[in-house]
């Protein structure tokens, strides 16, 4: 049986690794503890040992999880957002990973303007031009970024990818490099700084950190296999 704690200080280390690799300070990462189909008892095993970053992709699923748990915790939202569940997303979490067109930020702000909050949010790119994945395009988003930077209640925190899946973990680099590249465009282009790259899961958030990363979304590797998949491969 797998040990959370035990988990949890392998991945850590594996963090603190790629950072050196990189010449980057691990003070510039968050780790997100992937905890979707989970039950609460296992993310207090993470919260007893430091982990203050979660991450749920399912709202019914999420709530009960985070009015049971520490207040002090920060709840990342990375599942696809539906503009029916926008109001209870916004009700529970701090920061949400797949904003992914022009007219899903919009209504975001809109319900973030009724609540009087400030979400920060990131972009999906469909970084490899996917059919069967969400996310702006890359020359959409170059059309639509300076609307997108127009919605004065959204925290624009920076850009997420979900790469094309490969065989190894290295042949996510590329992507990773391109997203990396597009976000410093973007900030050049519209002289606007987004920090953020939320990129690198279970299988390459290695990679991901060697290449920029600001955030990766680790699940399995921390909580064990799960039973079933959710949402595709967000984490």
């Amino acid at each position: 049986m797998s040990s959370v704690p035990e988990n949890l200080q392998h991945v850590r280390q594996q963090v603190e690794d790629a950072c050196a690799r990189a010449g980057r300070s691990p003070a510039g990462l968050t780790l997100i503890a992937v905890s979707k189909t989970f039950p609460t008892e296992s993310i207090r095993e993470a919260v007893a040992c430091g982990q203050t970053h979660f991450g749920e992709s399912r709202v019914q699923e999420a709530v009960p999880k985070i009015e049971a748990l520490p207040g002090s915790l920060h709840w990342h939202f990375i599942g696809g957002v539906q503009r029916n569940k926008v109001r209870k997303i916004l009700q529970n979490f701090e920061i949400i990973h797949a904003i992914d067109s022009l007219r899903l930020a919009s209504y975001t702000d809109e319900v973030a303007k009724e609540l009087g909050v400030f979400p920060k949010i990131f972009l999906q790119v469909n970084i490899g031009d996917e059919p069967s994945k969400g996310g702006f395009a890359v020359e959409a988003l170059r059309q639509e970024m300076a609307s997108l930077l127009q919605l004065k209640r959204l925290d624009v925190s920076g850009l997420m990818c979900i790469p094309p899946a490969g065989e190894s973990p290295e042949e996510s680099r590329p992507w990773f490099v391109k997203l990396r590249e597009l976000r410093d465009s973007l900030e050049n282009e519209f002289c606007v700084k987004l920090d953020g790259l939320s990129m690198g899961m279970s299988g390459d958030f290695e990679i991901a950190i060697e290449e920029g990363a600001t955030c990766v979304r680790v699940g399995s590797s921390i909580f064990g296999n799960r039973a079933y998949r959710v949402d595709g491969e967000l984490g």
